[in-house]
């Protein structure tokens, strides 16, 4: 059964990343969601909470290229997509791919500018890059984990919307508790456990997966009750901006995920709860931003949202 599928691939990677990653089962299954929905995933959160080491277990246990961008303001759109060189021996243009032609990469995304930033709208989007005119696709297992710091702000450049509305979550790993945190210390005291993870499943059991994932039921109550999610956020006084039809598809997707790795083949109102905050939270604009008395946070008010919104009965 396509379910069983689903659990027994997603699992295994959660598990594996896990022993990499302490005391953060629900982000890194959030983060495994996001790539079978073929999403990408925006981490922020200050320097040293895990997001390079989880980035770099996913790509360990999947069996993938990772490349790192580190993104710095003058990065030029060509450095993340490729430019074309004249070979002399040929005597012709050759185009060199850049660092977006992999399957999983890192970044810090906020520190470029935002012309920068754009060229990754495409890749994101579409899976394809376009350089002089002419499109080349991307990976099949494409997927991009960007990070960036809330605290600094000097030398950074804020996302656009229509950035952040390229990512299926926004997550924050946060700070480890105290039992976690001690495990690091014994566990990472001499090498990284990074470095002992091997690849539990294949590039090929990852796309069925995720073929599966869209197989996952959504009935039409569940369907009406992710729609009125959105609409919530968009007539809420709360808000300046709802989310976009982008965001209910990606909510619907991200539910049809969750699901699959609980071994179900069909979606329940707690799904579609437990993947809202990340689903909606950066595709929001609370009225109190950009202000300086600042009440509520998106994460808030999408919780509150979610708490107003009437579920289907199961």
């Amino acid at each position: 059964m396509y379910c069983e599928t689903i659990s027994k691939t997603a699992n295994a990677v959660i598990e594996n990343i896990g022993r990499a990653i302490y005391g953060k089962e629900d982000e890194i299954r959030f983060v495994v969601a996001a790539l079978l929905c073929r999403g990408h995933v925006l981490l922020d959160d200050i320097p040293g909470t895990g997001k390079t080491t989880l980035a770099k277990a996913l790509a360990k246990s999947v069996s993938a290229e990772t490349r790192r961008i580190q993104f710095t303001p003058d990065l030029l759109p060509s450095d993340i997509t490729g430019v074309n060189y004249f070979n002399q021996k040929s005597a012709d243009f050759v185009f060199r791919r850049g660092p977006v032609f992999t399957s999983i990469h890192l970044d810090e995304i906020n520190r470029t500018t935002p012309r920068t930033q754009s060229a990754l709208l495409e890749c994101m989007g579409e899976r394809q890059a376009t350089v002089d005119g002419v499109t080349y696709p991307l990976d099949d297992l494409f997927f991009v984990i960007a990070t960036q710091n809330p605290i600094e702000s000097q030398g950074t450049f804020p996302l656009p919307e229509a950035q952040m509305d390229r990512f299926l979550m926004k997550l924050s790993l946060g700070y480890p508790d105290h039992d976690a945190e001690k495990n690091v210390l014994s566990s990472y005291g001499a090498a990284s456990p990074v470095d002992e993870l091997r690849a539990v499943c294949t590039r090929a059991e990852i796309g069925e997966a995720s073929d599966c994932v869209t197989k996952i039921t959504v009935s039409d109550p569940i369907k009406d009750y992710i729609v009125n999610i959105a609409d919530a956020t968009r007539k809420s006084d709360r808000l300046r901006l709802g989310v976009s039809p982008r965001a209910t598809l990606a909510l619907m997707k991200a539910s049809q995920a969750f699901a699959g790795i609980l071994g179900r083949d069909f979606v329940l109102p707690d799904d579609v709860k437990r993947v809202a905050v990340p689903v909606l939270s950066h595709r929001i604009i609370t009225r109190s931003q950009n202000t300086i008395r600042l009440t509520d946070t998106n994460e808030q008010v999408i919780e509150a949202i979610i708490d107003t919104v009437r579920a289907p009965i199961d």
